[in-house]
C-alpha cells in the first residue's frame, strides 16, 4: 500500500488520536488484503504459482511428487508440461517437448513409420525427469506407434577378468547320504587358472 488511509481524510481527522490508531489498524488489513490479493493473481499461472498452488495443479493432474527430491521449479515445469500435453501431435512437437524437459540435444525422438516404432534416445541420469519423459511419450504417441526407449548415457566401464576353480570331492554314494548329518562334498584348495 503506497499511502496511509488517514492520509486521504480531511486534516482535522489526522488530529484525532482515535482516528489515527483506527486508520493504522485498518493500513495493516488492507496492505494483508493486497498481498493475499497479489498471491491469488500470482496463483493463477503456473509458472509463478506458491507451492500449496502447485501442490493443488499436482492433485488435479494426478501427479504424485516427492518433494524431498524434486525441486519446486522442476514440479512447475512438469505440471506446465502436463497441460501443454493435448492432442494433436506432431514429431516436431515431441521433440520440442523433449527439448524442453531434458535440455537440447539430450533426447532424441525418431519414428520408424513402417514398423511403427517410435524410438527415443535419452541421456538423462536424474530419475524424476525420466519418468516425465517417459510419461510424455505415452501421453503423445499415437496407439498404433510402439515406444522403445535407448539410453544413451556415456559411460566406460572397465572390466577385469580372472578364471578360477575349486576342486570339489563327492563324500557320499548313492543311497548313503543322511540330509544334515554329513556334507555332500568338500571343496579342495582353489586353483587360478588366470
Amino acid at each position: 500500500m503506497a499511502e496511509p488511509l488517514i492520509g486521504k481524510l480531511p486534516e482535522f481527522y489526522q488530529e484525532s488520536r482515535e482516528m489515527t490508531e483506527l486508520f493504522r489498524s485498518e493500513d495493516a488489513e488492507v496492505a494483508s488484503a493486497e498481498q493475499a490479493l497479489a498471491r491469488l493473481l500470482d496463483d493463477r499461472f503456473v509458472l509463478t504459482a506458491s507451492v500449496e498452488a502447485v501442490r493443488r495443479h499436482e492433485r488435479l493432474l494426478g501427479i504424485r511428487a516427492d518433494e524431498s527430491q524434486e525441486s519446486p521449479a522442476f514440479r512447475r515445469m512438469r505440471v506446465v508440461n502436463r497441460y501443454s500435453t493435448k492432442p494433436p501431435f506432431t514429431l516436431r512437437y515431441l521433440q520440442e517437448r523433449l527439448d524442453d524437459l531434458a535440455g537440447p540435444g539430450r533426447a532424441l525422438a525418431q519414428v520408424d513409420l513402417e514398423a511403427h516404432v517410435l524410438t527415443i534416445s535419452a541421456a538423462i541420469q536424474n530419475a524424476s525427469l525420466f519418468r516425465e519423459v517417459e510419461q510424455t511419450v505415452t501421453a503423445l504417441k499415437p496407439a498404433n506407434l510402439v515406444y522403445v526407449q535407448q539410453t544413451a548415457v556415456a559411460d566406460t566401464l572397465r572390466l577385469r577378468e580372472g578364471i578360477r576353480y575349486r576342486r570339489l570331492a563327492r563324500e557320499t554314494t548313492l543311497g548313503s547320504w543322511k540330509l544334515g548329518a554329513t556334507g555332500f562334498t568338500t571343496e579342495k584348495e582353489e586353483g587360478i587358472v588366470r
